[in-house]
């Protein structure tokens, strides 16, 4: 993650790169200016030397002996295209109507050397009264087209100008213009700099020392008020509601703290019931279940009422430990440390479940952990009820309950095909006090998560409205013969 920069540096910062920017900018603007400019000069000087020719030529066409059509082109003009250049401070070509080369100023004549593209040659023949200019690839040179025109109007030869775009003086003027602005742009770039922070002090200098007061600014001590004098237009809003905010907090203070011991009640009577109300289910349930399916002439009746008996005490020993907990104001229910196999444990919590949806599956083999027997037991039957009310509206419910050793650890998993948890509820389960249900406490999850995470575990889950819920608890496995 990267460092934050100040206000000071921000400040600071955006006023130097203001002037950086703009002196780019303009310097950039320049240059392209001159160009334009440049550019635009070349193509005004080429058209009048162009039209200049052009005028000489028309005065040799009317002074000429010869018939003014194609095919006396060479004896028109001849050697007077060098008086021409000499005149006119040029150089051209003339061409027949079909792009070959006439004569031109540069001597030897050489017909290879000089050509007319038949693009360009297409396009005059297109549009006869349309001049042509071709600039090379690397925008030196430029090359005028226009068509030669007797008397009537008829196109008898083309015209070739050539034309070498000089920058050398413009490329100078650039250079020394650029080398003036750049020592005018350093000079205001030292005023900007010391400028830049002078401004960025003065801002930030108030704010800091409100900042410092704030920072101090405490519920269980006695605040101080910010005094800036004068603290400027634009900070006594900012003063102003920080002083009033003391002011409120020192009332606040004392009601906090009688809020405070209330609430600490109403959360632990609150936690209180929720805690009773878990061991509770599952004896009602028991009872039940025992009702339903005891039959005195069974041969393993006296098995079962021992199952029965012990389920019963387990969770009487749970309502006493959560009563201790709660006379003596400790954490509840007292936490102990026991070898236990987690297997035979999940086998006597799950006995008091009927529904025939719910189905568990263990190893062969016994796997043992470090935990409390009751809060084991409280873990497997607050996830289980959780599945059973997620599968309330589900049309064919299933619930399957994991037990398997991974990797040195004990995994228990519950599976459930119900409505699933919605994505806005995804992290709020484990939230003391968040609940999706019309009664409780919501305090199920998070005390199953403490629960675990007391024992080195954790807990995880997965769930999307088609497929269910999945929760996974980890704990350390133990090998029972060390």
């Amino acid at each position: 993650m990267r460092p934050k920069l100040s206000l000071r540096a921000r400040i600071f910062t955006a006023l130097i790169s203001l002037v950086v920017i703009a002196s780019f900018l303009i310097a950039l603007v320049t240059i392209y200016q001159y160009r334009e400019q440049s550019n635009q000069y070349h193509e005004l000087r080429l058209e009048r030397k162009e039209a200049q020719l052009q005028t000489r030529i028309e005065y040799i066409l009317s002074q000429s002996p010869f018939p003014n059509s194609e095919q006396f082109l060479d004896s028109i003009f001849g050697e007077v295209v060098f008086q021409i250049a000499d005149e006119q401070n040029v150089n051209f070509n003339i061409f027949n109507t079909d792009g070959k080369l006439i004569t031109n100023t540069q001597l030897p004549t050489n017909d290879e050397a000089v050509s007319i593209s038949s693009k360009t040659l297409a396009l005059m023949h297109q549009n006869p009264a349309k001049n042509f200019v071709e600039i090379s690839s690397d925008g030196q040179n430029r090359s005028a087209y226009s068509f030669i025109k007797n008397e009537t109007g008829e196109a008898i030869g083309i015209l070739n100008l050539s034309y070498v775009d000089d920058d050398s003086l413009s490329a100078m003027e650039l250079e020394n213009f650029l080398s003036r602005l750049s020592q005018v742009y350093l000079f205001i770039l030292g005023v900007a700099i010391i400028l830049a922070y002078v401004v960025s002090r003065f801002i930030t200098k108030s704010l800091e020392e409100i900042s410092d007061k704030i920072t101090q600014t405490a519920l269980d001590k006695s605040n101080q008020k910010i005094d800036l004098n004068p603290p400027g237009k634009e900070l006594s809003k900012l003063i102003n509601a920080y002083n009033d905010m003391v002011d409120q907090l020192a009332e606040s203070a004392v009601q906090l703290a009688k809020s405070e011991r209330e609430q600490a009640w109403r959360e632990m009577a609150k936690q209180v019931a929720h805690e009773i109300k878990n061991p509770l289910t599952p004896m009602r349930l028991s009872v039940q279940s025992f009702e339903q399916q005891f039959d005195p002439n069974d041969k393993a009746s006296a098995k079962k009422i021992e199952e029965f008996s012990s389920t019963l005490i387990h969770q009487i020993d749970t309502l006493s430990t959560i009563a201790s907990a709660f006379s003596n104001f400790a954490e509840m229910p007292a936490q102990e440390s026991e070898l236990l196999d987690v297997v035979k444990i999940a086998q006597l919590a799950m006995d008091i479940f009927t529904e025939k949806y719910v189905v568990l599956e263990t190893p062969d083999q016994p796997l043992f952990a470090r935990l409390d027997r009751t809060q084991l037991i409280r873990i497997l039957t607050n996830l289980v009820k959780n599945a059973i009310q997620a599968c309330a509206e589900t049309p064919n419910p299933s619930i399957l309950v994991q037990i398997e050793g991974i990797d040195n650890k004990v995994c228990i998993r519950v599976i459930d095909n119900g409505t699933g948890i919605t994505t806005e509820n995804l992290d709020k389960i484990f939230e003391p006090k968040f609940t999706t249900k019309s009664s409780g406490m919501g305090l199920g999850l998070p005390m199953v998560k403490n629960i675990v995470e007391t024992y080195e575990g954790h807990i995880e889950f997965e769930s999307n409205a088609a497929n269910g819920t999945v929760f996974r608890v980890w704990v350390p496995l133990v090998n029972a013969e060390k």
